[in-house]
């Protein structure tokens, strides 16, 4: 594996040197048609440094769609259709903090603020859901969590889904906020992810230790062929 970014290489180069790391290389290396590509595999890291990181937003699998994936969980590049759960996402920003919807569903300005975009796995191979589980990203992203949850103070988790909430194990709840909700996906954001309000909590706690909110409302920087108007219902 290659390095993952200056800023996190004290706290995850060794890591990615043990043998499970190995053996995942060696499976990618098989993977003609990955999600998102190699180059952008640990963007969440190299757009997040380590020591301004604020909020971790943990999903699941990258988006398996054509160009959807680009390393940021939820989030997908300028000029691909924002997807459901990300349209969800932003219907829950609105009745929480009245933010506008984006035009766009790019969400790297969130990642610059220290809003880690981190997935549970960190690839996917291309058309197939969930099909890179169990092959060592799991215990990769857990590393990742233990060494936030330890080296640093405060910070806030949102946990969306099963898959995320099993992370919280490695997570004190003394030094960090911990914020659960079912997933956003059409499937289940209707049993609890709207309503949660995760995104004024996230605010409180971060003011509250003396730390920048999160400006949650995203630039419109979609070309004009590519924005769309989503309406809530």
């Amino acid at each position: 594996m290659k390095s993952i970014s200056p800023s996190w290489d004290p706290y995850l180069a060794e890591e990615l040197t043990l043998p499970y790391m190995q053996q995942l290389a060696d499976f990618l290396a098989t993977e003609p048609l990955t999600c998102p590509p190699a180059s952008m595999r640990f963007e969440a890291f190299q757009q997040t440094p380590f020591d301004q990181v604020k909020v971790v937003i943990l999903g699941q699998d990258p988006y398996h769609g054509p160009g959807q994936a680009h390393g940021l969980s939820f989030s997908v590049p300028p000029g691909i259709k924002v997807p459901p759960s990300l349209r969800n996402i932003y219907r829950e920003l609105h009745d929480d903090l009245g933010i506008k919807p984006a035009d766009h569903g790019d969400l790297t300005s969130w990642a610059k603020q220290g809003v880690l975009l981190l997935n549970t796995t960190l690839t996917v191979a291309a058309g197939k859901a969930a099909s890179h589980q169990k092959r060592g990203w799991e215990p990769f992203t857990d590393q990742v969590i233990r060494t936030l949850n330890h080296n640093r103070e405060h910070l806030v988790f949102m946990l969306w889904g099963s898959a995320s909430q099993a992370k919280g194990k490695d997570i004190d709840p003394s030094r960090h906020l911990i914020l659960d909700a079912p997933h956003p996906s059409p499937l289940s954001a209707y049993r609890g992810f709207f309503g949660c309000h995760h995104f004024s909590k996230a605010n409180h706690w971060l003011q509250a230790h003396d730390m920048e909110p999160i400006h949650w409302q995203l630039p419109d920087i979609a070309p004009a062929h590519f924005q769309q108007t989503l309406h809530f219902s």
